[in-house]
């Protein structure tokens, strides 16, 4: 059974090509349009390994705030931050969190996922 990534985006097309690169890798991807929804998604679904969210997204929260209360509420999930317009700040990603800049290598974001539910 392939592990689950849930995939946290506002932006429709941008969520189709996140959800491609999750699936491409072998992973299910499971969706949301935005934190509020992902929040209700990982109450319901208790085998999410991965949390893939874009910083910017309508709602209760951002990005930074969902990978944040993720963190504190399910410690062992991974988080992957991508953004085209922000870059966080240091101290602003949990200890089990990455960054990566919009457009972001497939490639290396995929080897991250690998890397992230090897260890």
């Amino acid at each position: 059974m392939p592990y689950k990534i849930l995939v946290v985006e506002d932006e429709p097309l941008v969520r189709m090509l996140a959800v491609e690169v999750v699936e491409a890798a072998g992973f299910e991807a499971i969706e949301a349009a935005n934190a509020d929804d992902a929040i209700k998604l990982l109450e319901a679904i208790t085998d999410i390994r991965i949390v893939f969210t874009d910083i910017d997204m309508p709602g209760s929260m951002d990005g930074l705030r969902l990978a944040a209360a993720v963190s504190d509420r399910w410690p062992p999930i991974h988080i992957i931050v991508v953004s085209g317009a922000k870059r966080p700040e240091a101290g602003d990603l949990p200890d089990r969190g990455v960054f990566f800049s919009k457009p972001y290598d497939v490639g290396l974001v995929t080897r991250t996922m690998h890397r992230m539910l090897e260890a």
